[in-house]
C-alpha cells in the first residue's frame, strides 16, 4: 500500500486511469452475443458446458425451488434468515421512499397549453447475480426489491448453475424472500450464467422472456455484455470492480486517533477482500496519521480469513493521502468519484456540502460501508470506475420511464406555441412540419 503526498496525486492517478482495451474480453463476449442471437437456447446450454458448474436442460427453475431453499435455510440458519429479512425490510422500506419521489403532474403552461409527465414502470425486469467464490445473495434483495416496489408487472432473477443445475440455494432464498417481503410473487428464476445470460434477457429465447431492463452485478463479461447491449434493452449501469474512499482527520471518535485509524483500515480490509481488482483508499491530514492506519492495516491483515485476496489488492492499488487542505482533499475525492466515501471527521457537516462525486455517502464514524453494503437500506449496486460524476446508485428509477404528455385547448397560449412552431419548422427548411402547425390555425 502506497502513502503519498496530495501534490502528487495528479500524476498517480493520471497513470491509474489509464485505459487499457481489454479486446480479448470484448471479441470473447461479441462471440457470445452472436451465437445466442442466433441459436438462443441451444447457445445457452452450449456456454454452459463450457464455463459453468453444470449444463441444465431446463433453463427455468421451478418456483417451489426457491420456496424449497428457504425453508431448508429456515430450519438450518434462523439468524441468516432474519438477517436477510430485516434488510429487505429495510430496502422495502427505502424504496418506497424513493418511489414517492417520483410522481405525475399537469402543468398549464399557458391558457389551451396543457403540459405534463406520467411515471410508468418497465413492464418486466430482469436482475442477474453473480454466483462464484462469494455468491451474492444480498444483491438479490437489493435488485429484486427496488423492482417490484417500483410496480413492474414481472421480475426475472438470473443466476449460473452449480452442480445439481439450480443457482446457489441462498440466491433462491433471498429471491423468495424479496417476493415475500415486496408482496409480489410475479417473479420467476432462471439457472444461467455469465455473457450468455445477459444475451438471452436483451433478446429474449425459446425459454428466456425478452426484459426491458437488465440490473445486477457481475464480472468482466457480464459487465462488457452489458455495455455491448445498451440500447437493445435498458442497463442500469457498468459496474465493478468495487472502491471505497475514507476521508479520516484523526479527530473523530472523541479525538481517539488510534481507534480512527483502525476504523479506517478494518473499512479498507472490507473493500480489498473483494478482489484483487478491488481499490481501497484514504484521505488523511498528515503523514503520521497515514502511517498509523497502514499499520493498523497490517494489524489486521495477519488475522484476516481472506488475506490473500486483500493483501493482492492493497500491493495493486492500496493508497494514503495526504492532503494539505480541505480545498485539496474535496478535489481529489471528486476527481476519484468513489462507489463508497466515508467521512470519518470531527465536523462532517463542513465536508458533506462541498462533496459532488460518490455513489453512497457514510457519514460519522459509526456509518461503516458494511451496512450499506448489507442491511441499512440503501441500495450496494453503485458506480464505479469514476462513474459517480455522471449517475447514482440502482433505485427504483432505473425501473421507471418518465414521459410527457401535452394537451391542447383553443386559447392564447396554444396560438402562441402554434406560430411559433410554424416559424421554427420554416427556419429549419422543414415545410411539413410547419404546414402540421399552420392546419391547425383559425
Amino acid at each position: 500500500m502506497k502513502i503519498i503526498q496530495s501534490r502528487d496525486f495528479d500524476s498517480y492517478w493520471k497513470n491509474e486511469t489509464k485505459r487499457s482495451d481489454d479486446t480479448k474480453t470484448e471479441k470473447s463476449v461479441k462471440n457470445i452475443i452472436a451465437k445466442v442471437r442466433s441459436n438462443g437456447d441451444e447457445a445457452i446450454r452450449m456456454f454452459a458446458s463450457k464455463f459453468d458448474k453444470s449444463s441444465p436442460q431446463n433453463l427455468e427453475v421451478p418456483i417451489a425451488e426457491a420456496k424449497r431453499a428457504l425453508n431448508l435455510l429456515r430450519e438450518s440458519d434462523r439468524a441468516l434468515v432474519d438477517a436477510m429479512e430485516l434488510a429487505a425490510l429495510h430496502i422495502k422500506r427505502f424504496s418506497d421512499k424513493q418511489r414517492e419521489q417520483f410522481a405525475d403532474f399537469e402543468f398549464e403552461m399557458e391558457p389551451g397549453l396543457v403540459t405534463g409527465q406520467r411515471i410508468i414502470p418497465v413492464q418486466r425486469a430482469a436482475i442477474y447475480v453473480p454466483g462464484g467464490r462469494f455468491p451474492l445473495f444480498s444483491s438479490v434483495l437489493m435488485c429484486m426489491i427496488p423492482a417490484f416496489r417500483s410496480g413492474v408487472e414481472e421480475v426475472i432473477l438470473s443466476s449460473p448453475p452449480t452442480q445439481d443445475g439450480l443457482p446457489d440455494k441462498k440466491i433462491l432464498a433471498a429471491a423468495m424472500i424479496a417476493s415475500e417481503i415486496a408482496n409480489n410473487d410475479n417473479a420467476r428464476i432462471f439457472a444461467i450464467g455469465g455473457a450468455q445470460a445477459i444475451a438471452a434477457l436483451a433478446f429474449g429465447t425459446e425459454s428466456v422472456p425478452r426484459a426491458d431492463v437488465i440490473a445486477g452485478p457481475g464480472n468482466k463479461f457480464v459487465a462488457t455484455a452489458k455495455r455491448l447491449l445498451f440500447g437493445e434493452v435498458g442497463i442500469d449501469f457498468i459496474a465493478g470492480p468495487t472502491d471505497v474512499l475514507i476521508i479520516a482527520d484523526g479527530r473523530s471518535n472523541d479525538g481517539d486517533i488510534e481507534k480512527t485509524a483502525d476504523l479506517a483500515a478494518a473499512d479498507m480490509l472490507g473493500q480489498a477482500e473483494h478482489d484483487p481488482d478491488a481499490r481501497a483508499r484514504a484521505l488523511v491530514p498528515n503523514k503520521e496519521f497515514a502511517e498509523k492506519i497502514a499499520a493498523a492495516v497490517e494489524r489486521r491483515l495477519k488475522t484476516l480469513p481472506t488475506e490473500k485476496t486483500a493483501r493482492a489488492s492493497l500491493t495493486a492499488g492500496g493508497l494514503i493521502i495526504v492532503y494539505e487542505t480541505r480545498e485539496e482533499a474535496i478535489r481529489i475525492a471528486d476527481t476519484i468519484a468513489p462507489e463508497h466515501l466515508e467521512l470519518q471527521t470531527a465536523d462532517a457537516d463542513g465536508w458533506i456540502p462541498k462533496l459532488k462525486n460518490y455513489g453512497s455517502l457514510f457519514i460519522g464514524a459509526l456509518s461503516s460501508e458494511v451496512l450499506g453494503d448489507y442491511s441499512a437500506g440503501i441500495n450496494h449496486t453503485l458506480p464505479t470506475k469514476t462513474s459517480a460524476r455522471f449517475t447514482g446508485g440502482l433505485s427504483v428509477r432505473h425501473f421507471l420511464k418518465t414521459v410527457t404528455t401535452l394537451h391542447c385547448a383553443s386559447g392564447e397560449g396554444f396560438e402562441k406555441a402554434r406560430n411559433a412552431a410554424l416559424v421554427l419548422a420554416r427556419a429549419e427548411g422543414l415545410e411539413g412540419h410547419a404546414l402540421s402547425a399552420e392546419a391547425r390555425g383559425n
